[in-house]
């Protein structure tokens, strides 16, 4: 009888052993690993600039930029700004403003203390995608000057250029370029022409600044207005620049251009004009668009 208990009590803790070996336990229920959030990279945007560079800009998100020049990569972060978007760092700064179906921009050179742009190195602009409205459209408002345009904006390829006359006096020199509708649909034209300069050689000349000015030769101040082209008809706009020198800041004979190039308002096709100049003083000043080529006063 004794020991039929010692073999009950053995046959109990031999099972109570089994039931804790690690062969006995049951296997842990399978763990899936959780799906790593992939965000795609963020679109290249190309700028086309008034030297002919393209500046290619990436915004992967609110607070940062990756700005492509000149086959250079630099990170930027965003800065304080009166109006528009600014980015810096790197010893760059890029400020971006949109405005009339156009975002417009400039890259320039940090000063020393790597806060404030001291040197424009471009001027750039593209574009803007813009969505057509599914709801209650609103009335359209008038573009500066109060007229509002009824055509589509004119774009290179139907567009020529041509030299219209001029007007010389005291060191100003002042060239009126024609923009002639060669399409069979109206256009229209609003604000201020892209302008580069080139050489007998083709090459952009950098060293030169277009600077949009308000008015025209005769109407300083006057802001823009839109500008109907039917098919054949004209637009109009000054170049301005000075022909004397800045001996002041070493000059002693100013670049010579052969060439104007001409972007139009949310385009990129380039139109061109044969044409010589010598701008000093390193810029050249850009009429907003008007109807008539208002004939400039005499000497």
């Amino acid at each position: 009888m004794r020991l039929r208990s010692t073999c009950s009590v053995l046959a109990m803790l031999g099972l109570m052993t089994a039931a804790c070996t690690p062969e006995a336990e049951a296997p842990p229920a399978p763990v899936e690993a959780a799906p790593v959030p992939t965000t795609p990279p963020a679109p290249a945007i190309g700028y086309a600039c008034e030297s002919g560079m393209t500046v290619e800009v990436q915004y992967p998100d609110t607070a940062t930029a990756q700005l492509k020049y000149k086959d250079q990569t630099y990170p930027l972060r965003t800065a304080p700004s009166a109006s528009g978007a600014r980015y810096a760092g790197s010893g760059l700064e890029w400020t971006t403003a949109t405005r009339d179906g156009q975002e417009s921009a400039i890259l320039s050179r940090l000063g020393p203390n790597e806060d404030v742009g001291v040197a424009v190195l471009e001027r750039c602009s593209r574009p803007v995608a813009t969505t057509t409205p599914t709801g209650p459209q609103p009335l359209p408002m008038p573009a500066p000057g109060g007229v509002l345009p009824v055509a589509l904006p004119c774009k290179g390829p139907q567009l020529k250029l041509s030299a219209e006359g001029g007007d010389a006096g005291a060191g100003n020199r002042v060239s009126i370029v024609g923009v002639q509708n060669v399409g069979s649909q109206a256009c229209s034209l609003t604000g201020y022409p892209n302008v580069t300069l080139q050489d007998a050689q083709g090459r952009n000349l950098t060293t030169i600044r277009a600077e949009q000015t308000p008015g025209s030769y005769l109407r300083a101040g006057q802001a823009p207005a839109p500008v109907e082209l039917a098919p054949q008809a004209k637009a109009f706009v000054d170049l301005a620049w000075n022909v004397v020198p800045n001996e002041g800041n070493g000059q002693t004979s100013c670049p010579q251009a052969a060439r104007v190039r001409m972007t139009m308002p949310g385009d990129t096709s380039v139109v061109t004009l044969a044409q010589t100049l010598t701008p000093c003083g390193g810029r050249v000043r850009i009429s907003p668009f008007r109807a008539v080529a208002e004939p400039v006063p005499t000497p």
